[in-house]
């Protein structure tokens, strides 16, 4: 919106708006998250992504992460790249 991207506010609010599910940001979740960080050495974002992912029970977590990187080391989730 600051930057006056109007195709892209358009596509978040889209996409945004079609959610079934929030994972709750709680102690709980940061927890999975620092287990998740640690065992896989994951980054701090993307260790609570796929927290986030497990806690509402999703079956795949996407991300525009390469193969190579530490998040497609997971074992408790699908992780699926949408990088070419």
């Amino acid at each position: 919106m600051f930057h006056r991207r109007h195709d892209e506010v358009s596509y978040y609010e889209t996409f945004f708006t079609a959610v079934e599910r929030w994972a709750e940001p709680d102690s709980a979740l940061a927890g999975k998250a620092y287990s998740l960080a640690a065992r896989f050495g994951l980054s701090a974002i993307d260790a609570l992504h796929v927290a986030a992912a497990l806690s509402v029970g999703a079956d795949e977590l996407l991300t525009t992460e390469k193969p190579q990187k530490p998040i497609h080391r997971v074992t408790e989730i699908r992780v699926t790249t949408l990088h070419p």
